[in-house]
């Protein structure tokens, strides 16, 4: 019998409690590093685009500029972010991690892996595989949000 085509609102409403939970979780992971879930995708944003200016965070992050500022200086305070000349234009300062930033980062990966493998490591194989089956389309239903 061919599989019937489950109806996105349904599916919708199913997964949705799933992701929260799992962000949920995950973020409980880094307490203990004293990081926020909102530093660490400050941190990552600085990351993967270095010498990002507060304005362009702030636009990435949806968040107003004067906001921004006062959740970079908190960063900056940690010693997590350092501010520098852009090249090529004096006028610019940009944003990026410093030794201690990405040292987080790593942690923060670290321990989420950590909490996620030993999680995994509970179910059987037949789940193991249908989660790995699931990592295509959801990866292809996310792309482009983080751009």
């Amino acid at each position: 019998m061919p599989a019937v085509a489950a109806d996105p609102t349904v599916l919708a409403n199913r997964l949705r409690p799933v992701l929260l939970h799992l962000n949920r979780q995950l973020r409980r992971e880094i307490h203990s590093l004293g990081v926020t879930g909102g530093q660490v995708s400050l941190l990552v944003q600085i990351k993967f685009h270095p010498g990002i200016g507060v304005r362009e965070l702030a636009a990435l992050e949806r968040m107003s500029v004067p906001g921004m500022s006062k959740f970079v200086a908190r960063l900056e305070e940690a010693g997590l972010v350092g501010r520098a000349p852009v090249e090529g234009d004096q006028r610019r300062v940009g944003l990026t991690l410093t030794a201690a930033g990405h040292k987080v980062l790593r942690s923060v990966k670290s321990k989420r892996t950590a909490w996620l493998s030993a999680r995994l490591r509970a179910l059987d194989p037949d789940e193991l595989e249908a989660i790995d089956a699931a990592i295509g389309p959801l990866t292809h239903l996310f792309a482009g949000d983080e751009a």
